[in-house]
């Protein structure tokens, strides 16, 4: 009996040891807080197209079973609304931390462990790569407003260039949120985290 109560306090010493720094939060700073206030709100905005998206949806549905009717136009505004949608959720997901992390080692590194690896990742990675797909979406952006691109077909949407533009939108929003926790961990890397009783 004994040697399980000893067993079931090294488990418990090591959950606490694994999860030491849970409370520990990164540094903040009114710009940061100022941009991801920004893209929260626009994010709330845009999450209300998941509604209509879901309206047109049925709606379509509904004419071509129901009535036996088709339009382009409500096919073509559900992919509209879906890349939207989805575009600009990227960064709304990301200023709530709830996008996938593939690092199984994270939860086992400490607070300043975590902090240079998202630094890294801010600086190598994902800050490059919003770069480079705004910078080449930029070009794809401007001839369709130019030539004013409609659908291909007879009776389809117009203004294309209206859904391309979230794609460089999109990435604006990402360029700024990555700014911000890039700001966040150089905070936390020089003057430690802020733990749930406000200590560094």
């Amino acid at each position: 009996m004994p040697q399980t109560e000893n067993h079931d306090d090294k488990t418990a010493l090591l959950e606490a040891d694994l999860h030491h720094h849970d409370d520990a939060e990164m540094r903040d700073n009114p710009v940061s807080r100022t941009i991801d206030s920004i893209v929260g709100a626009i994010g709330e905005i845009f999450s209300w197209l998941w509604l209509v998206l879901l309206a047109v949806i049925i709606g379509n549905v509904v004419l071509r079973y129901v009535f036996s009717q088709g339009m382009i136009e409500l096919e073509e505004l559900q992919w509209y609304l879906y890349a939207a949608a989805w575009l600009v959720g990227l960064s709304y997901t990301f200023i709530n931390d709830g996008h996938v992390r593939v690092d199984v080692l994270h939860e086992r590194l400490s607070i300043q462990s975590r902090m240079w690896l998202e630094l890294l990742g801010l600086l190598l990675l994902f800050l490059p790569f919003v770069v480079f797909v705004g910078y080449f979406s930029l070009p794809f952006v401007e001839l369709s407003w130019v030539t004013n691109e409609t659908s291909t077909s007879a009776n389809g949407l117009g203004a294309r260039w209206l859904i391309k533009g979230c794609l460089l939108f999109s990435f604006v929003l990402l360029f700024l949120v990555g700014l911000a926790r890039l700001m966040r961990v150089i905070g936390t890397l020089r003057y430690g985290p802020v733990t749930a009783r406000g200590e560094a």
